[in-house]
């Protein structure tokens, strides 16, 4: 199933966490992107059925096979593409906060060639 940008951020966010701490709660994401509580809730609800993610007794998020694979992806675009904006000379919160932009909607085909001019696989 096809994700919205929310979903995106959702699935990139758990990602990024993953990567500090040992388990991932909702009310991480909560925090990290200020959202409410039901706001969060119902993401995690949505996410659980599409197969995105499993929740463990203890409420711990963990992203399955395709929910790790599209956080991934996500993140290589936002991380590849504030790289290329700071190349450009714009400041690295700029630099991010467009990236996390243009993230959700670039084309592979921009995307692949932003990678090649700045010699990335």
């Amino acid at each position: 199933m096809a994700l919205f940008e929310s979903g995106e951020m959702y699935l990139e966010t758990i990602l990024r966490l993953s990567k500090k701490k040992t388990s991932v709660h909702s009310i991480d994401v909560c925090r990290e992107l200020g959202y409410s509580k039901p706001s969060v809730s119902r993401a995690v609800s949505v996410l659980k059925e599409d197969g995105y993610l499993t929740v463990e007794d203890d409420g711990a998020l963990i992203l399955t096979e395709i929910g790790r694979k599209t956080a991934e992806d996500i993140y290589e675009k936002h991380t590849v593409i504030s790289e290329f904006l700071k190349s450009l000379g714009v400041s690295e919160e700029t630099a991010s906060g467009d990236a996390c932009k243009i993230e959700h909607i670039i084309s592979d085909e921009t995307f692949l060639a932003v990678k090649k001019f700045l010699g990335k696989k």
